[in-house]
């Protein structure tokens, strides 16, 4: 019998793992708010793409749901690391926060070409081939400054 429990002292899988080790009680409520973050930050997110491709107008909406997305973002990302949460929260923060870099830069560029983008929605929305479509986008290359083009 003395044998055996020196047996299960050598063997690494019979101690108990970090991962099932019980939380106390403040890891678990910080891992709750970092969900609550991380929840919040997608759902800015992901609204800002579909209010800007819902229709240009709302640009300045989609411009306040990336900054809130971005602000939680960079929060949620300082969070998981500080608590050492899951990586696959760390994983998809970094790529919400990619996203949201890209949704700045397209309505930068649509509230920049604010008039431009806007004629263009509306002509590709009555377009109904395939040669209106390219029309549009014709039209809309030909709107651009000459550097853009």
């Amino acid at each position: 019998m003395g044998g055996s429990r020196r047996l299960e002292n050598m063997n690494p899988d019979v101690a108990p793992r970090p991962s099932q080790q019980p939380r106390t009680e403040a890891e678990k409520s910080a891992f709750a708010v970092t969900q609550n973050l991380f929840r919040a930050f997608l759902l800015a997110a992901l609204g800002s793409f579909f209010v800007f491709s819902l229709n240009v107008s709302y640009v300045w909406l989609s411009g306040i749901l990336t900054l809130a997305g971005g602000v939680l973002g960079v929060v949620v990302l300082v969070r998981t690391v500080k608590y050492k949460h899951p990586r696959l929260m760390l994983f998809g923060t970094i790529s919400g926060l990619v996203v949201t870099a890209v949704m700045c830069l397209l309505i930068i560029t649509s509230a920049l070409f604010f008039k431009q983008v806007t004629t263009y929605q509306d002509c590709s929305r009555a377009a109904l081939t395939e040669s209106a479509k390219t029309r549009c986008l014709t039209q809309l290359e030909n709107s651009m400054p000459g550097a853009l083009r």
